[in-house]
């Protein structure tokens, strides 16, 4: 078989070439990210309870929150708490009751203070677990973009050496 000539094969080459660097890129961006979440949610100390967790979080009693899933798994928690302590309400919910009673109540303002917190918490592990999610995307797509990379140029290769 004669080899191909032309741009076929430099172009495909060129971009196997591209396609690994990006791939490389967006994997060690990706893990880099992973890593940076971990750290931050080790600094922040975040443990699960030892006792009255639900049956289904038992198994994390008394472990740290390190990474996103685990995040998203307190966040729940949190959030049933909060819905638990509000009856079910939101803090916009319990701020509108506030507001109805005159802003004269201290146990719907102590109820308020609370769903805000506990909301301001549950967002914040929920960007964890998102952000975690994005990484983890980052390193597959990274992953797949060598593998067709390295697919590109074998077949760049093989063309050009008329294989």
């Amino acid at each position: 078989m004669n080899n191909v000539r032309g741009p076929a094969p430099l172009l495909l080459g060129g971009a196997g070439v591209t396609m690994l660097t990006a791939g490389a890129v967006l994997t060690a961006r990706g893990l880099r990210g992973k890593g940076e979440i971990r750290d931050e949610l080790i600094r922040q100390k975040i443990t699960f309870p030892v006792k009255g967790l639900p049956a289904e979080l038992a198994r994390h009693a008394g472990r740290p929150v390190e990474s996103g899933a685990q995040a998203r798994l307190f966040s729940d928690m949190i959030g049933d708490n909060v819905r638990q302590a509000t009856g079910g309400r939101s803090y916009s919910q319990v701020s509108a009751d506030l507001q109805a009673a005159g802003g004269k109540d201290d146990q719907l303002t102590a109820l308020r203070q609370t769903a805000f917190m506990g909301e301001t918490l549950r967002a914040s592990l929920m960007n964890a677990y998102q952000a975690a999610q994005v990484t983890s995307l980052a390193v597959g797509l990274g992953a797949v973009l060598m593998g067709a990379g390295a697919a590109f140029v074998a077949a760049g290769t093989t063309l050009s050496a008329g294989r």
